[in-house]
């Protein structure tokens, strides 16, 4: 007589899988790091986070003012050549001052922005770490190249502009005060304007806007980048308004590419 030979219905468990990729979902919206603090423990955080900040920016004004000349003789470059007048006592000191406050500003920001991760970090789920790195990355990529467009492309072409305009009319000898206020300002509004393509990955992630609907918008961005360009451009020459209206356009639909490849 042989042996039996039964089978062995011994089952395995069911592998949920729905709820294994329900509990990966739930995993990246977790946050690793909770610490329960209160409102005087998060003030006090954040009144230690500014006065680092605030340290850092002093520390950078103070080298930037002591390094001022070299940066005051890079920007006159896109004067070519033109004579600048102190108009007042002590008009190029605080005009020193003020291109030091601007580059110290500049110089700090990493520092800055590390003392703002630092302190918003807590409360951030895993998945919005993730996107933490590259738009940090994205951001600060994007304002140093908003700072070398004005510089190589706006700065010279509202001058020509300008030179060009009265040159047969007048002598171009300009107020220092007037042209450093005209070119810091440019700086910064355009690199400002290089932020669009960040703001639309911001956007898109927290679901607010698809890419679908922002390229059904074209119509409106077109206005509103002429209106931001007419805005952000201190000269009142079409050439620059047009150039960094023509910029903010190139981003937005660059922008909406780099959401179509997130999936968005």
């Amino acid at each position: 007589m042989t042996p039996s030979q039964d089978v062995d219905t011994r089952t395995t468990p069911d592998i949920d899988t729905e709820g294994y990729g329900n509990s990966e979902m739930e995993a990246q919206d977790e946050l690793p790091d909770e610490v329960e603090m209160s409102l005087f423990d998060h003030l006090e955080e954040l009144r230690q986070r500014i006065f680092y900040a605030l340290i850092a920016v002093a520390v950078g004004i103070v080298g930037c003012f002591f390094a001022v000349k070299p940066i005051v003789q890079l920007l006159e470059v896109p004067a070519q050549g033109v004579k600048f007048l102190q108009l007042a006592p002590g008009e190029y000191f605080f005009v020193s001052l003020k291109v030091a406050a601007y580059s110290g500003l500049l110089l700090s920001s990493p520092f800055i922005l590390y003392q703002i991760i630092l302190f918003v970090l807590p409360g951030l789920t895993r998945r919005e770490r993730g996107l933490l790195g590259p738009i940090v990355l994205g951001s600060s990529v994007l304002f140093v190249a908003g700072l070398v467009f004005a510089y190589l492309l706006l700065i010279p072409a509202a001058l020509n502009f300008f030179i060009s305009y009265g040159a047969d009319v007048v002598e171009q000898l300009w107020s220092i005060d007037k042209y450093f206020e005209f070119v810091l300002l440019l700086l910064f509004s355009t690199g400002l304007a290089f932020q669009v393509p960040i703001i639309q990955l911001l956007l898109a992630n927290l679901g607010i806007v698809s890419s679908g609907r922002m390229l059904a918008g074209w119509r409106f961005v077109i206005m509103a980048a002429v209106v931001l360009g007419a805005v952000l451009t201190p000269s009142t020459d079409p050439l620059t308004q047009s150039l960094l209206a023509g910029a903010v356009l190139g981003l937005y639909f660059g922008g909406i590419g780099l959401v179509k490849l997130t999936g968005k």
